[in-house]
């Protein structure tokens, strides 16, 4: 699939990924780095740029933090969540960061389960 990017958004996706959240870190390193399908770090997609990114899958994960559910916020979740969708056929997941740290293998196991469908993956 052919992503066609904003190339301004570049240097804002590395410094991001060189400068992760905690959730986002914890995710990444105890997690869907070393998963058997690829994910990607701070992707860019369109206009916007994704947390995380499975392109078998062709999932989306975004992990919100506490200013998610603010006026506003929401909205503009909405409307990325739409153009992600819209124009890529992706699915995205949102992940409160909350959860990262109460539930995280619970967390763990609904993406495995969300790739597992979504990629055609048999289970192990």
């Amino acid at each position: 699939m052919e992503h066609k990017y904003n190339q301004k958004l570049v240097p804002n996706a590395r410094y991001l990924r060189k400068n992760m959240t905690p959730e986002e870190r914890h995710l990444w390193y105890d997690f869907l780095r070393n998963y058997p399908v690829r994910f990607k770090r701070q992707m860019i997609l369109g206009k916007y740029v994704a947390d995380f990114y499975c392109a078998k899958a062709k999932l989306v994960v975004e992990l919100d933090g506490n200013q998610h559910g603010w006026e506003g916020v929401d909205s503009y979740d909405r409307v990325r969540t739409d153009y992600m969708e819209k124009n890529f056929g992706l699915a995205v997941i949102r992940i409160s960061n909350d959860d990262i740290w109460s539930d995280f293998q619970d967390v763990c196991k609904y993406i495995d389960n969300i790739v597992k469908m979504r990629a055609d993956w048999g289970t192990e």
